[in-house]
């Protein structure tokens, strides 16, 4: 199980190898994906708080890049933080998550992408409930509901 000191050691140290990777250029992420998607994913954009149903929704199965349908977080580890956007306390693998040090907009945030194709998820925060203490907090719109078989 993760927690905040193995998300620090990799701002420190370097992100945990990525089992595979997905690229493509700026022309093919704009062919397969909306401009929402786009521009939160490939662009590090925001959707607004409480924007998305998936906020609520906490039925079994995965949640899934958006990008490159690598699996990212379970459902067993969601929780209504209250936020306005889906909260996870864990990723499915580790290696499935990068972590990159975020300074903009005048604080220092930690962000978190899909370690295979380089998308932005959100950020990680070391506000979540027991045992990690972390909370993955992720924009729905970088994420798929895929059901467990």
């Amino acid at each position: 199980m993760l927690n905040w000191n193995d998300i620090l050691n990799y701002i420190n140290e370097g992100n945990p190898k990525a089992p595979n990777r997905v690229e493509k250029t700026v022309e093919e992420w704009k062919a397969i994906l909306d401009n929402e998607t786009f521009r939160i994913t490939r662009q590090k954009g925001t959707e607004p708080a409480h924007s998305s149903a998936m906020c609520t929704l906490f039925e079994p199965g995965k949640y899934a890049c958006q990008c490159c349908q690598t699996p990212l977080f379970d459902a067993t580890e969601k929780f209504n933080s209250g936020t306005g956007w889906p909260s996870f306390t864990q990723p499915i693998e580790p290696e499935n998550i990068a972590y990159i040090k975020d300074e903009s907009f005048g604080m220092t945030r930690i962000e978190v992408q899909c370690n295979i194709c380089d998308a932005h998820l959100g950020h990680v925060f070391p506000d979540g409930p027991a045992p990690s203490g972390l909370r993955y907090c992720i924009n729905a719109a970088a994420l798929q509901k895929i059901k467990d078989n």
